[in-house]
């Protein structure tokens, strides 16, 4: 299962990218921000997007962690 190794938002806001501006300048719809906020993973399109602004690779901000099967 793909999860989010850091808090993705707070990285864009610490480079100036805020929620507010994010929606201002149609960076990443707002679903898209909702699923970001509980951790589920987002479109390809919004990854390809956080790549650009953060200036990574998806490796730097996702993990794949195998699901227990119980």
């Amino acid at each position: 299962m793909l999860k989010y190794k850091i808090d993705v938002l707070a990285a864009l806001k610490d480079l100036g990218y805020t929620s507010y501006r994010i929606r201002q300048e149609k960076l990443i719809g707002e679903a898209q921000m909702q699923k970001i906020r509980n951790g589920e993973i987002a479109s390809k399109e919004t990854l390809n997007k956080i790549c650009e602004l953060l200036q990574c690779q998806p490796g730097d901000f996702l993990v794949y962690e195998p699901e227990e099967n119980y």
